[in-house]
C-alpha cells in the first residue's frame, strides 16, 4: 500500500497503536462472498467498529451493510421491509446487523448502511473490467437484471453528509443507492461492450430495487445518478484514478 502523507495507517489486530480523535467511523470493510472468505466476520467487525468509535471520541459508526438482507421483491424494499436474506452473504450481514442492534448504549450512534451495487465494485465491474463480451440472463418477460446501484463518488458524497448530519436527523437504518433501479444491459453498453444472452436459471433474480426515501431527506441524489451512461462514466473515472 502507497503511504500518503499524513494518513494514519491502522488495522484492528494493532490494539496497542493510539489513534487520533475522530467524529465518525466509516467501518467500509466486511467478508465478501469468494473461495476461503469467512463471512462470519461481518459481525466481529462491526464490534470493533463500536470499539474504535468510543477509543477515538466519535459519536457515530457508519456500518456497510447490503441489500442482500432483504428478499428481492417486484416493489422497491424500504428500511421497515423485513430482513430476510436469500444468500450467505445476506444471512451474514443479518446477523451482523443482529450484534449491532444488541450493542448497549455508550453514547455511540450504530447507523446500518444497506447499500446497494456500488458501480465498479460488483460483478458486473469486475466484469466490465475483464474485456470482451457481457452475458446476462434474460427472463420470460424479455427483460434482463436490474439493480440498485450507486456511483462510487455518490456514495462518498453521501458517506461524508452522514458523517456530519446532527445525529438527531439520521436514521438507525438507510438504504443507499441511486433513487431508481438500472438495467445491467444498460450499464455494459454504456461501458462499450457487447451484451449476450442467456435463459434466466429458475433462481435468477429480476429485480433488486431499494426504496430511497430516507436518503433523500439527508442526501437527495438526481434521478440521472441512476443513469447507465453517467455509472459507467463515473468508475471509469475512478479506476484511471487509481
Amino acid at each position: 500500500m502507497a503511504e500518503v502523507p499524513g494518513a494514519v495507517v491502522w488495522s484492528p489486530d494493532q490494539t496497542e497503536r493510539l489513534l487520533p480523535p475522530a467524529d465518525a467511523v466509516l467501518a467500509l470493510w466486511g467478508g465478501v462472498p469468494g473461495a476461503g472468505q469467512d463471512l462470519a466476520v461481518n459481525a466481529d467487525l462491526a464490534l470493533r467498529a463500536d470499539a474504535v468509535a468510543r477509543a477515538v471520541g466519535a459519536d457515530r459508526v457508519l456500518h456497510c451493510s447490503s441489500a442482500a438482507v432483504y428478499r428481492p421483491a417486484a416493489e422497491p424494499l424500504t428500511e421497515d421491509t423485513p430482513t430476510d436474506p436469500q444468500s450467505p452473504y445476506g444471512r451474514a450481514k443479518a446477523e451482523m446487523e443482529a450484534t449491532i442492534a444488541a450493542l448497549p448504549d455508550r453514547g455511540v450512534r450504530q447507523i446500518v448502511l444497506r447499500i446497494g451495487n456500488v458501480m465498479g465494485a460488483d460483478s458486473l465491474g469486475a466484469s466490465l473490467r475483464k474485456g470482451g463480451g457481457i452475458t446476462l440472463d434474460r427472463f420470460a418477460d424479455e427483460t434482463g437484471p436490474r439493480r440498485s446501484y450507486i456511483a462510487a463518488s455518490d456514495f462518498a458524497a453521501a458517506l461524508a453528509v452522514l458523517s456530519a448530519a446532527p445525529l438527531e436527523t439520521v436514521p438507525e437504518v438507510l438504504n443507499i443507492a441511486a433513487p431508481k433501479a438500472t438495467a445491467m444491459a444498460d450499464i455494459a453498453r454504456a461501458a462499450g461492450h457487447d451484451v449476450a444472452w442467456r435463459d434466466a436459471p429458475e433462481a435468477a433474480v429480476p429485480l433488486v430495487a431499494l426504496d430511497t426515501g430516507r436518503l433523500a431527506r439527508l442526501c437527495p441524489l438526481p434521478i440521472s445518478a441512476a443513469d447507465a451512461t453517467y455509472l459507467a462514466g463515473d468508475a471509469r473515472r475512478w479506476e484511471h484514478a487509481l
